[in-house]
């Protein structure tokens, strides 16, 4: 299992170039929140994330690809981020 500092690095750099910031609660579950590359606001949230549930590359890569999909629907992704993975 990683460790929650590799996980925090990979979610993060996962949307750049938008920010993307990975925090950890007390009950060790994981919020990420996505910032507009332009205004700095946070066009997106996800809280409660289990972090013993993302043991494997395909688990944080279906967490990850999840987040995408929601940005897109929110029209908040760049192409250019998204047409390469």
């Amino acid at each position: 299992m990683l460790s929650t500092l590799e996980l925090r690095n990979i979610i993060e750099s996962s949307f750049l170039p938008q920010r993307c910031q990975c925090t950890q609660a007390t009950d060790r579950s994981l919020t990420v929140r996505v910032f507009d590359h332009a205004t700095h606001k946070v066009d997106y949230t996800l809280s409660g994330i289990r972090t013993e549930q993302l043991t494997s590359s395909r688990a944080i890569s279906n967490l990850i690809a999840g987040m995408r999909t929601d940005l897109k629907r929110q029209g908040q992704l760049p192409k250019a981020v998204g047409e390469y993975l």
